[in-house]
């Protein structure tokens, strides 16, 4: 009886190992003015992405820049590699998931060769941002900005 008054909450996990950093601060302005929704990003150390939810792929963008996920009460998440990598054609990236997997925080999503981004002259950011966060995020809290390890729990999400 009492459970439809527990608040829905859901651990965001870090993507990949290197500096948590504010969305507001990444090089893309469609993300950093959060025009695709709200989240955050990890400028990275190495090359592999995991996912920062539980939940199921619903698609590998073709050119493999993108990935997007939904949980199992309809939150979406896209999880951005790189900016203006869709230009790459899908060169500096392998994925690991297909669409229909059920994914966690332990499951590497892709892996970025940082180097060939970083010689195509494109910033690394990994971007995660909740296109439909106004519909479905009560509030998202996030620990302070740090160093992070890929799969630390990084904040919360309390579900409306």
């Amino acid at each position: 009886m009492f459970k439809m008054f527990k608040k829905k909450e859901k651990s965001i996990y870090a993507v990949a190992t290197g500096q948590l950093i504010e969305l507001a601060n990444v090089s893309d302005a469609m993300f950093s003015q959060k025009m695709m929704g709200d989240g955050f990003a990890v400028l990275p150390t190495d090359g592999n992405v995991s996912s920062p939810i539980d939940g199921k792929v619903m698609s590998v963008f073709p050119t493999k820049h993108a990935i997007t996920l939904e949980t199992n009460d309809g939150l979406e998440c896209l999880i951005h590699m790189g900016v203006d990598t869709v230009e790459l054609n899908g060169e500096p990236f392998t994925i690991h998931v297909q669409e229909g997997d059920n994914v966690s925080s332990e499951t590497i999503l892709a892996t970025i060769d940082l180097d060939k981004l970083k010689s195509a002259s494109k910033h690394t950011d990994i971007i995660v941002v909740f296109p439909n966060y106004a519909e479905k995020i009560k509030l998202m809290t996030m620990n302070t900005l740090k160093q992070v390890v890929s799969t630390d729990q990084i904040g919360k999400l309390i579900l409306k």
